[in-house]
């Protein structure tokens, strides 16, 4: 559409969010309190799959194991892909909302963890649930094909590959744009985008540090694991301030020690697991090298039994949008939200929503939608303070409900607008 057809049609649509807000606010709330971890998001891909149904889409259930996906053609027109993604993470919920979760689940390993929605996907499934409803009701409007994909698996960085590995390629048209969005802490209200990099890529490995038990008044009959994860953690963290350049934008974390059982007993391994984030592959590529260098070195200077194991956790690739695509969507966000619509930062989080793009050798757009209260972001940023705002895979984190619901359906919708006859 041109920017002033879209503007209209946004105009148009715009008492119909309203009247959709109560509903997809319940939704939200229940998606909310009933979180899934990654690939078991049964209950939330029912929801989303009745929903599509009820508003006459062409549903197909079970993509990739949990994975939705809803087309609606509506005459001659482009292909546009909108993508959400559904699951969880094993994080304790401590909001203090009345909607906060309290579930528990079991994750990959068995281990029983707090589960909740810390991340917003549950924000991303109720947008696009509405983004859903308001085309539907609508079709006098637009025209071209509408293809709704839920997808399980991001926290892990498996769900868009596996829903592609079920043959989503062959079972479903090829899109001419794809388009995502996340919220992300912001002034609730505001449309952050970005031409190129935004999204950073990622890599998490698990280290195994290998030993030799003894008791803990016999050290000198050891090889401590526990040290030995305790030098290797503190030398891992001169790898982004001692050997990758300044101008270049890296982190790594090492985000779990995991070692031994009782205060007494010198386990006969460590295990460290570390998240690598890259906007350069050749940077990439030199931090996982000085990252077995130096694992490898310290069991080396503890006299260790073996060399450590390397075990890949996930790796997610770069979020590089597409620079026509963006300029589109650039044009008809500040057509739509003025001043509230702005270019932002690349950000050092890391998504598997290029995957789809990358795949099909189509162009995609991410961007993101702020959701903290705007009063608590302005004073926070005047007072320099802004990393005080509990961010996503905080415990803490909460976006607030209003104006990010409308904001985030307005958004996706003029996107999709942008296309869509």
């Amino acid at each position: 559409m041109e920017i002033n057809k879209i503007k209209a049609f946004n105009d148009k649509m715009d008492s119909f969010i309203e009247k959709l807000l109560p509903e997809l606010e319940d939704i939200y709330k229940d998606i909310h309190q009933n979180p899934e971890l990654s690939m078991q998001e049964v209950r939330t891909a029912k929801i989303a799959a009745d929903y599509l149904t009820k508003y006459q889409f062409e549903v197909s259930t079970g993509i990739g194991k949990t994975g939705v996906v809803g087309i609606m053609k509506n005459g001659e027109g482009p292909i546009v892909m909108l993508r959400a993604d559904m699951d969880a993470l094993p994080i304790a919920e401590d909001t203090g909302l009345p909607y906060a979760s309290s579930k528990v689940g079991r994750d990959e390993e068995g281990t029983e963890v707090g589960v909740s929605h810390v991340c917003g996907h549950d924000l991303h499934v109720t947008w696009l649930m509405g983004i859903a409803r308001l085309f539907s009701e609508h079709k006098d409007k637009w025209e071209g094909t509408l293809m709704t994909v839920f997808q399980p698996g991001e926290e892990i960085g498996r769900g868009a590959q596996s829903m592609i590995d079920d043959g989503m390629m062959d079972r479903f048209p090829k899109p001419d744009i794809i388009l995502g969005q996340h919220v992300m802490v912001g002034e609730s209200g505001t449309i952050g985008y970005r031409s190129g990099k935004i999204l950073s890529a990622g890599n998490s490995l698990k280290v195994k540090l290998f030993g030799r038990g003894a008791h803990g008044s016999s050290p000198q009959t050891s090889i401590d694991p526990v040290i030995m994860a305790a030098a290797t953690t503190m030398r891992l963290q001169t790898i982004i301030s001692r050997e990758i350049a300044p101008v270049e934008h890296a982190v790594l974390t090492v985000g779990a020690i995991q070692a031994g059982t009782k205060e007494n007993i010198i386990p006969e391994d460590a295990t460290l697991k570390l998240n690598i984030r890259t906007f350069n592959d050749g940077v990439r590529d030199q931090i996982l090298s000085a990252v077995k260098r130096i694992c490898c070195a310290e069991c080396t200077a503890s006299n260790a039994p073996r060399e450590p194991e390397f075990t890949t956790l996930d790796s997610y690739p770069m979020t590089e949008n597409d620079s026509a695509a963006t300029a589109k969507v650039a044009e008809a966000f500040h057509a739509q939200f003025g001043t509230r619509a702005y270019e932002t930062q690349p950000a050092s989080a890391s998504e598997d929503f290029s995957v789809f793009g990358r795949n099909w050798k189509v162009p995609y757009v991410f961007w993101f939608v702020g959701g903290t209260d705007p009063k608590t972001y302005l004073e926070a940023k005047k007072n320099n303070q802004l990393n005080s705002i509990p961010s996503n895979h905080s415990p803490k984190f909460a976006p607030v409900i209003h104006p990010t619901l409308k904001t985030g359906l307005q958004a996706m919708m003029t996107a999709a607008a942008t296309w869509l006859n």
